[in-house]
């Protein structure tokens, strides 16, 4: 069994939190190899609530970021991969909702998960946009200005 907490996020050891990243596959689309990057994620989040087994084994994560009476956005959920399929997962959600139970759940979920979230509850938004910080070094841009080479052409009819 496993018992969910709400905590501060700049107090959890990171290197936990990180091996439990990889654990889940959320490390696939998470700077994890920029330590210090990560510490700041953990410590910016205003609403972390962790699953930890009874031995104390951190075996999930929800990293939030609220203004606790509109919007929640859920940035992170991340589960053991061998615990997923138990509920941990519904179970960090349910906690995150309840200290911000004003505000609506955000969240953009991962490929791999999309059909997960429908099951707990969520609803698909199909209006939802994203912008890369023009700093982020994992930034892909969606869309790039054509180069003169390859520019098109006004067309006359």
């Amino acid at each position: 069994m496993w018992t969910c907490e709400r905590v501060a996020g700049a107090e959890l050891d990171v290197e936990e939190v990180l091996a439990l990243y990889r654990a889940s596959t959320l490390a696939e689309r998470r700077p994890v190899a920029d330590v210090e990057r990560f510490a700041r994620m953990l410590a910016g989040a205003n609403l972390v609530v962790v699953a930890r087994e009874e031995d104390g084994r951190l075996i999930g994560i929800s990293r939030a970021i609220t203004d606790g009476a509109y919007a929640t956005y859920l940035s992170d959920l991340a589960v053991d991969a061998s615990h997923q399929g138990r509920g941990v997962g519904r179970d960090l959600v349910r906690a995150t909702g309840e200290a911000a139970p004003q505000a609506t759940l955000i969240l953009l979920a991962a490929p791999a998960a999309v059909d997960y979230y429908p099951h707990i509850g969520f609803t698909r938004h199909d209006s939802a946009w994203t912008l890369q910080g023009p700093s982020d070094p994992e930034a892909r841009p969606s869309h790039e200005p054509p180069s003169p080479a390859n520019a098109p052409r006004p067309t006359r009819g």
